[in-house]
C-alpha cells in the first residue's frame, strides 16, 4: 500500500514538474508591434518575455527562417503562404536579425534597417525598464550633423557625425570639449546616432543637468576592412592617422571646440575600445579622458608616460567579463589612477550594454 501511495505521489509530482517546464517554455500572447518597424507594418512583434515574432508573405518558398541572437528558427506557412516565426527570449535591447528564405538571407521588410554584423539589415528592440535614458523626451535637443571631411590619409573625402549640444547654435562665443566615440566591428559611423541613440542620451543628461554639454564625433574605424576571425592583424595606423591627422584637425577648424588635451576624449565599443586603447596609447598628447565599452582594459603599465590623464573607464555587460574589468579598474585604482568600472546588468556583447556605458561615462567627463 505504502509502495503505491509513494508511486501515485511521485507520478503527480512529475506531472507537476512537467506541466511547470511546459508553462515556463508557453509563449505568453501578448505581442505587441515594435516601436521601431517600418511606418504602416504590424510585424515584428515583441511580448513581455522577450520574445519575437514575425511575419513574412513568401507563397513560394520552401523554408523561412528567423535568424536572430545567433539561433535560426524555423517559420511556418499557412494555406495563403504567410510564414510566421518566433524566437526563444532575448536580451533586453537593440538586437540585429535577418529573415533566412530558401538559403537567402534577406532584411525584414517590416523592419527598420540598421547598419550592423557588416550589413545594412534589421532591428529589433526588446523593451527594459531603463531605455528612458535614450527616450524622446520634451527637453531642449542638439542637433546631430553629417559631415564629410578630407582625408589626405586615405586620400579619400570621408563621412562622420557630429553631435553638438543645444545652444550651440546661439551660444557663439562658447566654446565645447569633444569625446571622439567608435563603433563596432562591422558597424559604421551610423551605428551610434542610429541604434546606439548617442544624441538623445546627451540631450536626456544635459537637460536633467547630469553632463556638461559637450560635441560627440562618431567616424567609420575602418574597423570592417580586415576579415572576422582576422582581427589580430588589425593594423590600427590608417584610421590613426585618419583621426590625428584629419579628422580631430578638421573638428577643431570647423566647430567650436576647446581644441587641447585636457577637453578632448576617446571611448568605444568592442573593437572601437581595441581603437581607443590603441591609439590613446600611441598618442599620449591627445586625450585626457578615455573609456573601453567591452572593449578590453588598460593596465597600470600602460600609463607611465601619460602625464595628463583624468579618467580611465572600464565597461562590459554582466554575462561578459565583469570580473576581469573589475580587477582591471582596482589595479588602476590602487596604482593611483582615477578609474572607474561600470557592469551592466542582464546584457552581454550587445548594444544595451553600449548606451547605457555612454551614459555613465559622460556623467564623468570634463568636470
Amino acid at each position: 500500500m505504502n509502495y503505491k501511495i509513494n508511486l501515485l505521489l511521485t507520478t503527480f509530482l512529475m506531472a507537476d514538474f512537467f506541466c511547470l517546464a511546459q508553462s515556463n517554455d508557453m509563449v505568453i500572447e501578448d505581442f505587441e508591434p515594435s516601436y521601431i518597424n517600418q511606418p504602416g507594418h504590424e510585424y515584428p512583434m515583441v511580448n513581455s518575455q522577450g520574445r519575437v515574432r514575425t511575419k513574412i508573405f513568401a507563397p513560394d518558398a520552401k523554408y523561412v527562417k528567423l535568424d536572430i541572437g545567433g539561433v535560426k528558427y524555423d517559420m511556418v506557412k499557412d494555406e495563403e503562404g504567410m510564414w510566421t516565426g518566433v524566437s526563444d527570449p532575448q536580451d533586453i535591447g537593440f538586437h540585429y536579425y535577418q529573415l533566412n528564405i530558401d538559403g537567402a538571407s534577406v532584411p525584414d521588410p517590416g523592419a527598420m534597417l540598421f547598419f550592423g554584423a557588416c550589413r545594412w539589415g534589421s532591428g529589433i528592440e526588446i523593451p527594459s525598464n531603463d531605455q528612458v535614458i535614450f527616450a524622446v523626451k520634451n527637453v531642449p535637443h542638439g542637433h546631430v550633423h553629417e559631415i564629410r571631411f578630407p582625408s589626405k590619409s586615405s586620400q579619400k573625402t570621408l563621412r562622420a557625425f557630429v553631435y553638438t549640444p543645444p545652444g550651440y547654435e546661439k551660444e557663439i562665443s562658447k566654446r565645447y570639449p569633444v569625446l571622439y566615440l567608435q563603433h563596432g566591428y562591422c558597424e559604421n559611423e551610423t551605428s551610434w546616432p542610429n541604434q546606439g541613440h548617442a544624441n538623445f542620451i546627451m540631450d536626456n543628461l544635459i537637460a536633467e543637468g547630469k553632463a556638461k554639454p559637450f560635441i560627440v564625433v562618431m567616424a567609420y574605424g575602418m574597423t570592417n576592412e580586415i576579415e572576422f576571425g582576422r582581427l589580430r592583424d588589425f593594423d590600427i595606423l590608417p584610421f590613426q592617422s585618419v583621426l590625428v591627422n584629419d579628422l580631430i584637425p578638421y573638428i577643431d577648424s570647423n566647430f567650436r571646440t576647446l581644441a587641447n588635451q585636457e577637453n578632448r576624449a576617446m571611448a568605444g565599443l568592442s573593437m572601437g575600445g581595441f581603437e581607443t586603447r590603441l591609439i590613446s596609447l600611441n598618442r599620449t598628447d591627445l586625450f585626457s579622458y578615455l573609456g573601453l565599452f567591452s572593449g578590453g582594459v588598460y593596465r597600470p603599465g600602460d600609463f607611465k608616460e601619460y602625464e595628463t590623464l583624468k579618467l580611465v573607464f572600464i565597461s562590459c555587460g554582466s554575462k561578459e567579463n565583469p570580473e576581469w574589468v573589475k580587477k582591471a579598474v582596482n589595479e588602476l585604482k590602487n596604482a593611483g589612477y582615477h578609474a572607474v568600472s561600470y557592469i551592466s546588468d542582464g546584457t552581454a556583447h550587445e548594444f544595451h550594454t553600449w548606451r547605457r556605458s555612454l551614459y555613465q561615462f559622460a556623467q564623468l567627463l570634463f568636470k
